[in-house]
């Protein structure tokens, strides 16, 4: 008997949301947990059942008890009639006897209503949110799914502040190629302007290409 019991509360008190978002597969778990679900209504009921026939048989030794205790109280008030205090003494000490099996009777069936209906409350309890579990299914794994999402994407910032701040090396970076570009094309102006020059002095220096130019053209007409 503990064990359904046990079962069922943990079911009941379970958190379907903490089991979700503790599970690597919130589907698989949600699908589990529905099929636990199924079993333990079976259970339960089976329980609810056979412990609700053993307080109806419980309730009927109660009766039986009683009807006896009452004649053996009838049986002394008729021996007392009759002057018969022999008869009543004895009448008294059966009706003493049962009124002492009434009391611990009485106790059990006390005890095994308590049961029935805490079973019956917690099998309540439990076919109402196995019911939701079915109808929400989609839903929870949806809001398991979201959450997980939530979460990484909370672990990803935290990862990316955590991440040093290079934007100061990269601009030191890009002056010295600034100052390499710069370099690199007034080398290749001056480079441009000394040729410049080396042409017109080598022209300077060499007058005979002139004359001889300046023949040619004659000769030609031009």
């Amino acid at each position: 008997m503990p064990g359904i019991f046990e079962r069922i509360s943990m079911i009941v008190r379970a958190n379907l949301n903490d089991l979700l978002d503790s599970a690597e597969d919130p589907e698989k778990m949600l699908n589990q947990i529905i099929r636990d679900m199924e079993s333990a209504i079976s259970d339960a009921r089976d329980q609810v059942r056979d412990m609700l026939a053993q307080q109806k048989m419980l309730e009927g030794d109660v009766k039986r008890v009683t009807d006896a205790r009452n004649e053996w109280q009838r049986k002394a008030e008729l021996a007392v009639s009759q002057n018969r205090d022999d008869l009543a003494r004895e009448a008294l000490k059966r009706k003493t006897d049962y009124n002492a099996q009434l009391d611990v009777l009485q106790g059990q069936l006390t005890d095994q209503q308590a049961l029935v209906n805490k079973l019956r409350n917690d099998l309540t309890q439990l076919e109402s949110k196995y019911e939701d579990a079915k109808r929400n299914k989609e839903t929870l794994l949806a809001r398991s799914r979201a959450a997980k999402a939530r979460e990484q994407m909370a672990k990803t910032a935290t990862q990316i502040r955590d991440i040093p701040d290079y934007s100061g090396e990269f601009g030191r970076f890009e002056q010295k190629i600034r100052e390499k570009e710069a370099r690199a094309s007034a080398t290749a102006e001056m480079a441009e302007a000394r040729s410049a020059a080396d042409n017109e002095f080598e022209a300077l220096q060499d007058p005979a290409v002139e004359d001889e130019l300046a023949a040619l053209k004659a000769k030609l007409g031009k």
